[in-house]
């Protein structure tokens, strides 16, 4: 027996898991499909912001989970005695026209007051980036240093023997003991569709590839709609394809092909770099856009954490800590628009 079971070991299952251990509970992680089996053993892990401007629930927790980020990765690198690949490198975006220097430059005073001196949005020639600068027709870079990355991969081996560090067993199949959490993803996110009778969320498939290239300390870069990330392991992600409709979850194609490039002719750095690895996985989208959690709509007494989408793993930590305050304690600081109902 024990006090909490979660079903689904991805970003958020994991991370619902671990918080509720750190308060002492114990808990059972259940995956029939395995350690990071859906997206979130994927390649890419960019932990990026939302623009400061417009500010609101979902961009309000967003900054509180990346800012937590730090402690949260060296914390689970101790427990566990493993690298997660966590970065707090920053981010460089090109300015492509007159009109997105002056929204760029009107951010960097947004930035100072919505990101409360924790982190910088700031207009840079491209000459201060070297040459990792990618392509910008102004001249001009946004840099931003509260993005972040990390190896999804890495992250979920990590998190999984910092839970088994404290006798947290990760298993394929168990009955359902204590309180219960549904963190299982796109699938999870088709079935509970299926069950309510109309669509509350489903998948959108991702392709990526990794590139052997060692910029271990580089920014992640965004350029032309592509995330180039560069990891601790002598490689750089690529990604990603935004397709909700698809055959196989996971095979590569022409798609890819075409992201491939446009990294390629964006950032000149890249030149020559061998595509090492071609990826596909679905990530969970629920209807709000936003993260799904709090009670779970037809399992009464039940939780669900789902609809991490393109941001799983950079809104974990702060959705580990506010389930484990539901879960554990009945105390409800979800903000409404992640609740299951805006879905619904």
């Amino acid at each position: 027996m024990v006090d909490v079971t979660v079903m689904g070991a991805g970003a958020f299952g994991l991370s619902v898991a671990w918080s509720c251990v750190k308060r002492g509970a114990s808990v059972r992680v259940v995956d029939r499909y395995g350690l990071g089996s859906g997206s979130s053993g994927g390649t890419v892990g960019a932990l990026s912001p939302h623009t400061p401007e417009n500010w609101n629930d979902k961009k309000e927790f967003q900054f509180q989970s990346l800012i937590m980020a730090e402690d949260y990765w060296s914390e689970i690198e101790d427990v566990s005695g493993l690298r997660s690949g966590y970065g707090r490198v920053g981010r460089l975006q090109p300015v492509m026209n007159a009109r997105g220097l002056e929204l760029a430059h009107a951010r960097e005073d947004t930035a100072r007051d919505l990101w409360r001196g924790k982190a910088a949005w700031r207009v840079i020639e491209a000459a201060e980036a070297g040459d990792w600068a990618p392509l910008t027709p102004t001249g001009y870079l946004i840099h931003d240093t509260l993005s972040a990355r990390m190896s999804p991969r890495m992250a979920c081996t990590a998190l999984a023997a910092a839970l088994r560090a404290k006798d947290t067993e990760i298993v394929s199949n168990t009955a359902e003991n204590g309180k219960v959490v549904w963190a299982t993803g796109w699938r999870g996110l088709v079935d509970l569709s299926e069950e309510m009778g109309r669509m509350v969320g489903n998948g959108v498939k991702g392709q990526s590839a990794l590139l052997r290239l060692s910029r271990p300390d580089a920014p992640q870069l965004y350029a032309d709609a592509v995330h180039i990330i560069p990891h601790v392991d002598g490689t750089v992600a690529i990604g990603s394809t935004s397709e909700r409709d698809f055959d196989a979850p996971d095979t590569t194609d022409a798609l890819l092909d075409e992201v491939i490039a446009r990294a390629f002719a964006a950032v000149p750095a890249l030149e020559g770099a061998e595509v090492i690895e071609r990826w596909a996985g679905v990530r969970p989208r629920a209807k709000s856009r936003a993260p799904m959690l709090g009670a779970h709509p037809t399992k009464p007494g039940q939780f669900i954490a789902n609809g991490g989408f393109k941001i799983g793993f950079g809104m974990a930590p702060k959705v580990g800590e506010v389930m484990a305050d539901l879960i554990l304690d009945g105390e409800d600081n979800i903000p409404e628009p992640f609740k299951p109902e805006a879905s619904l």
